[in-house]
């Protein structure tokens, strides 16, 4: 299994020897390695299973780091740094020749993010390359938010974990890029779309890809549990599988004629909520329940990524 210490030289020395390392961040835990040599990036894909269609995001510690691998930084991008970085924002820019075929699935724009995790970012400050550092778990699995979860799911394939404590975020950063002029929110996450409108003004949310997807978590089926779960009302669900052991998951609803029910938060904390989201999926995931329902929670602020992780999670026929 993958050694754990918060060692920030060791993981430099595991990174620098072209291996990979779990690595924290304030939205979730990475599965981290040199995001410019193709060699690396290949080995990201083979640990995850992650279809090589679906790009990488890099992570880098300053505006100017990053634009040694970018043609040009729009102004809208850097209004948006300035305000929103290191965060939970992922942004588009056009890549040039630095920045291989593989990390951005042959796509002309890569994906970039500032952590704002304080491991993540010391350890990115004394590399002389970014990080592609997609999530630390198995292609479409729920997304690890402490070390643990990555060594239950990755620890036998790595050999280090950078011990960074839980994810504060809880889930993946919201992805941003600007075509004709317009800002385009790529993947709705950890940032708060009104926040980006106060900044830039209205922006275009595109719906998720099933196929060659244009950023890092655009596909359909994603963040899910191996067990089945299923969206939609609770009340009206529960009676349709009377045999089965139920799991719920709910925004702070608790329900005592189910084997497990949980709630995302009881005080109806949206930040608590999303913090919540993955560990709480993947606890009813290795419970003993037959079936997992969950309900959308109001979709406000980060809610509206919430519900876009539980909606990518969950079947779509019934269950019988």
């Amino acid at each position: 299994m993958a050694e754990i210490n918060n060692d920030i030289n060791q993981a430099k020395y595991i990174l620098d020897a072209d291996q990979l390392i779990g690595l924290p961040t304030e939205t979730v835990y990475g599965l981290a390695g040199n995001g410019i040599k193709s060699e690396v990036v290949s080995k990201i894909f083979e640990v995850k299973n992650r279809p090589h269609f679906d790009p990488l995001i890099l992570h880098s510690y300053s505006l100017e780091a990053i634009s040694a691998y970018v043609k040009e930084i729009p102004e809208t991008a850097k209004v948006l740094a300035k305000a929103f970085w290191p965060g939970p924002l992922t942004i588009l820019l056009e890549r040039n020749e630095k920045v291989p075929d593989l990390t951005c699935s042959g796509l002309d724009r890569v994906a970039f993010r500032i952590p704002n995790h304080p491991k993540a970012l010391s350890l990115l400050q004394i590399l002389d390359y970014p990080l592609a550092a997609p999530s630390a778990n198995p292609f479409g699995y729920i997304s690890p938010t402490n070390s643990q979860h990555v060594q239950q799911q990755l620890g036998a394939k790595i050999p280090f974990i950078l011990e960074g404590e839980l994810s504060e975020v809880g889930i993946e950063s919201t992805i941003v890029g600007f075509e004709n002029g317009a800002t385009i929110i790529y993947r709705l996450g950890g940032l708060d779309i009104a926040a980006i409108k106060k900044v830039v003004g209205e922006v275009k949310i595109l719906p998720h890809s099933s196929s060659k997807p244009d950023a890092p978590g655009m596909l359909k089926s994603h963040y899910a549990p191996r067990k089945n779960i299923i969206l939609g009302k609770i009340d009206e669900l529960i009676p349709q599988y009377p045999k089965l052991k139920l799991g719920t998951l709910t925004f702070s609803k608790f329900y005592e004629d189910v084997e497990v029910s949980l709630t995302l938060s009881r005080s109806r904390d949206m930040h608590e909520a999303a913090k919540n989201l993955f560990s709480l999926l993947r606890k009813l995931d290795e419970s003993n329940v037959d079936l997992i329902i969950v309900e959308k929670v109001p979709a406000e602020g980060l809610g509206n990524a919430i519900n876009d992780r539980l909606q990518r999670a969950a079947v779509k026929e019934k269950i019988v």
